[in-house]
């Protein structure tokens, strides 16, 4: 990269980093803690990407390429804390958990909402079953309890369990919503990084955007957003649970996907420059 390119990737760090800064303040996370965690970062990001023949680049080149001390980057290297992706996994069961009890056929009434179904005592159609299907490394009581906690289910009047409302709303406790922050924001930045690195472009990043709309305006759109947005997610999540299950015995299913929505809306500042002839109607990177 030249110093032009590096230039202009610097002013568009400052605008992602605010957003994130101010999350950051909010938590209290301070400058100096989110510096240790950024070199860290750097070192894992170069010695798992930067590879040359698939091997591991020596602690000089990781050094070079991130300007990060030698001696820094072996203590990092030496750090094995996985508690990151030990909570993701966690969080990715219960999810999976529930969307598999939303998606799944057999576990549908006729019209299509989730059953309520009896905690065991009828296999293949219980929450148990449901469970072991998913995982067996975590208990289907200790899932319940955390589904429950969060009160995406709950009991009916005769001891069954039944899928809340909530639970189409996403992640209720705060660790969940961490850790889908990361996947979500993550997983999104990934693939609008990707889209400037390669050419041409290989994945779909999207959106619509407008300024100058009274805030009636907005309330509508955001509301018609949400409703079709609904909409297609749940049917993604239908269909992906089908050909999940019919790739069960399918040694190449190692792949991942993600697709997600968001809808975002302020008071535009006086030095916005955007004209409204200038609004997109569909703006890919």
């Amino acid at each position: 990269m030249n110093g032009k390119d590096s230039s202009s990737i610097t002013r568009v760090l400052r605008g992602l980093l605010r957003p994130l800064v101010r999350l950051m303040i909010a938590r209290g996370v301070t400058a100096p803690s989110f510096y240790r965690l950024l070199k860290s970062v750097y070192v894992e990001v170069a010695h798992r990407d930067f590879r040359i023949d698939d091997a591991p680049p020596t602690d000089s080149r990781i050094s070079l390429l991130t300007g990060v001390h030698r001696r820094d980057v072996r203590a990092i290297l030496s750090d094995t804390d996985d508690s990151w992706q030990t909570a993701r996994s966690k969080t990715v069961t219960f999810a999976t958990v529930l969307g598999q009890w939303i998606a799944r056929p057999d576990y549908q009434n006729a019209d299509g909402t989730p059953k309520i179904l009896p905690r065991t005592g009828r296999p293949g159609d219980d929450f148990e079953s449901l469970v072991q299907d998913i995982s067996r490394d975590i208990r289907p009581r200790t899932i319940l309890d955390e589904l429950m906690r969060q009160g995406l289910v709950e009991d009916t009047e005769d001891g069954q369990l039944r899928v809340t409302p909530a639970a189409l709303a996403g992640p209720s406790s705060d660790e969940d919503k961490i850790v889908f922050f990361a996947a979500n924001v993550g997983d999104h930045l990934a693939a609008a990084a990707e889209n400037l690195i390669t050419d041409p472009a290989p994945f779909l990043e999207r959106a619509v955007f407008y300024n100058r709309l009274t805030p009636d305006a907005v309330d509508k759109l955001e509301t018609r957003a949400r409703e079709k947005g609904q909409v297609l997610l749940e049917d993604l999540n239908t269909e992906s649970s089908r050909l999940q299950r019919d790739a069960a015995a399918d040694n190449t299913a190692r792949e991942r996907y993600r697709f997600g929505l968001y809808f975002y809306r302020e008071t535009a500042q006086e030095d916005d420059t955007i004209a409204p002839d200038d609004a997109s109607e569909d703006q890919k990177s």
